[in-house]
């Protein structure tokens, strides 16, 4: 709670209005009550995809490139989740190249649980997530690489990327494999929009997990945070029109919003 000892009325006002949105969708997601999440056609496609790997009898490889331990893992690992339970129940491989040890073994325990969801532990084989190098390029060769021994019939580009992407998304392309990408660095969605079949951007990699799973503290979350973001825009457009009149009518003297929030009420 560092720092909150700091913060003014208006700041700690401001924090309840968007942790409260969150806790309300959460309370009537695990009641049991059913939210619209909107279709977002890269998502529909992973289904999709494994099914096609299953129909070609290749593997299906997913690849959270340089993401390291933190939100967007945790929001990948929903992802991988649904697809591990996935690939389980047509019997496929799955492939889960890794750069990290430490990513690598919560990719682990997060594959196993998808086989056991479905009672079919006995075909998770821990060999299959192979650790490469954490050096960036060393891994996308050795990604490539892999890639190309299996023939992948679908890859699954998740996370964290840098200059590697093209070289990760061009491997599958080359073997014609069915690609879906999910990227939270914008410079790296051009590459995978360019080389991939279907690409999510920013924040709907965080939505993926909820719309896969539909899991009630995702959904809730996911809800809920929309509701805080709808708050901010609203913060937004009336700091401009205050700012606009002061500039245009300068004696009405409107206080702007940011000195309301840092005003010390007490």
């Amino acid at each position: 709670m560092a720092g909150v000892e700091h913060a003014t009325i208006g700041i700690l006002i401001l924090i309840c209005l968007i942790i409260a949105p969150v806790l309300l969708y959460i309370k009537k997601a695990k009641r049991g009550r059913t939210f619209f999440v909107r279709r977002v056609a890269g998502i529909d496609a992973i289904n999709e995809a494994v099914g096609l790997s299953a129909e070609l009898g290749r593997p299906v490889s997913f690849c959270t490139g340089v993401t390291a331990v933190g939100p967007v893992l945790y929001a990948c690992l929903g992802t991988l989740f649904h697809i591990g339970k996935k690939v389980a129940q047509y019997k496929s491989k799955l492939i889960i190249p890794q750069n990290d040890p430490e990513v690598m073994a919560i990719v682990e325990d997060t594959a196993r649980d998808a086989y056991r969801e479905e009672g079919r532990t006995n075909l998770f084989d821990p060999t299959n997530i192979q650790f490469l190098s954490n050096e960036q390029f060393a891994f996308a060769a050795g990604y490539s690489g892999i890639v190309q021994r299996e023939r992948v019939g679908s890859a699954f580009l998740f996370g964290e990327f840098a200059a590697e992407a093209l070289v990760l998304a061009e491997a599958g392309q080359s073997v014609g494999a069915m690609q879906v990408a999910a990227s939270v660095s914008p410079e790296q969605v051009p590459f995978f929009i360019c080389t991939c079949d279907y690409t999510l951007i920013g924040e709907e990699l965080f939505a993926a997990s909820a719309y896969l799973t539909r899991e009630p503290i995702q959904v809730g979350s996911l809800l809920g945070q929309d509701k805080a973001k709808l708050l901010f825009l609203v913060i937004i457009v009336l700091g401009v029109l205050i700012a606009t009149l002061n500039s245009i009518y300068p004696e009405l003297g409107i206080k702007n919003l940011d000195s309301l929030i840092l005003w010390q009420w007490w």
